[in-house]
């Protein structure tokens, strides 16, 4: 038996502190992970890879991202895609908290504990 279909609220989800300045929460699907970010201005750039295609979309403020060699800033309505095995970061620019939306593919077994809430969702 198929459970209901529920809606859920991003504002409204567990966040999690990463570090000092960068909190996020999550929604998933069977192959594909949405991670909702809040970025601080000020907060610390921590470059990392990952096997995943990363498409992160700027929802507010403004985010530089360093993606392999490259440097792009994006803003609002702003897409932008790193692929799976590249260094990359990205940091607030300004004085407002930017919100950037990632979608990854697949699911991040390691962001998993993000979407617990979901867990009836998947029975």
């Amino acid at each position: 038996m198929a459970t209901a279909t529920k809606v859920y609220q991003w504002s409204r989800l567990p966040r999690e502190k990463v570090r000092e300045g960068v909190s996020r929460t999550a929604f998933r699907g069977d192959s594909a992970m949405m991670v909702m970010n809040w970025l601080e201005p000020g907060m610390e750039k921590k470059p990392h890879s990952h096997p995943f295609e990363q498409l992160a979309f700027i929802l507010s403020g403004r985010v530089r991202f360093e993606i392999g060699d490259d440097v792009v800033e994006v803003g609002p309505g702003e897409v932008v895609r790193i692929p799976p095995d590249v260094i990359h970061c990205g940091e607030a620019i300004g004085d407002e908290v930017a919100v950037n939306l990632d979608v990854f593919a697949p699911v991040r077994a390691d962001y998993l504990h993000l979407t617990e809430y979901q867990e009836p969702d998947f029975l």
